[in-house]
């Protein structure tokens, strides 16, 4: 069976699963869930307070900020330095960050940035070793990196960049993720629409 039997359609034709759909701050995670495994998400990360800090939509597109091209740089710098993370389809809007995030630690052979020494690793040096981060590590990774840079160049130490949760969905099957794929895709062209909208039509 599958996952999603409910979809919205948004105003310009784009099809979206409503359970993908934010709700608030309200969490979609479920607690008999191990979000190390392997697995792809769908992840929407939102700035305090919704301010428009990233960017802009000019002409349907997203014209990166200072601070967002900051944000950009440690969103593509996840998969280098995590080599179990693989990034897929993502966006970064004024105010929010829409991505897939594949977990993929078993095909990748390696946790982290520890090389892969499966036939060698002593058997007392497991702190060399990192396991297989969690989707929720990945996060708080990527927000501590990109509020520490964004603070420095604004010059606000301490401050708060991102809201303190993010809302995720699991994605089940290849239809979901093609679904989700679309919606990423345009999401700059539908802001005048989104929900994440301080100046939302309608």
């Amino acid at each position: 069976m599958r996952p999603y039997t409910m979809f919205v359609r948004l105003k310009g034709g784009t099809i979206m699963p409503d359970k993908l759909m934010p709700r608030g701050r309200r969490s979609i995670r479920l607690a008999e869930y191990d979000y190390a495994e392997d697995g792809v998400y769908f992840v929407t990360i939102c700035v305090q307070k919704r301010e428009c800090l990233l960017g802009e939509v000019v002409g349907g597109e997203i014209v990166l900020s200072t601070l967002g091209c900051i944000v950009l740089e440690e969103w593509e710098r996840t998969a280098v330095i995590r080599r179990e993370i693989q990034l897929d389809e993502f966006v970064i809007m004024p105010n929010h960050l829409h991505a897939i995030i594949i977990i993929t630690a078993d095909i990748v052979g390696a946790h982290g940035c520890a090389p892969l020494q499966q036939h060698t690793r002593p058997v007392n040096d497991a702190s060399r070793y990192r396991a297989p981060r969690s989707l929720g590590a990945l996060i708080a990774g990527f927000k501590s990196a990109s509020t520490k840079r964004v603070n420095q160049v604004r010059e606000t130490p301490g401050l708060a960049l991102w809201q303190r949760n993010y809302y995720e969905h699991i994605v089940r099957d290849e239809n979901s993720l093609n679904v989700i794929r679309q919606y990423i895709q345009v999401n700059p062209a539908q802001w005048a629409f989104d929900d994440e909208n301080p100046e939302k039509i309608g």
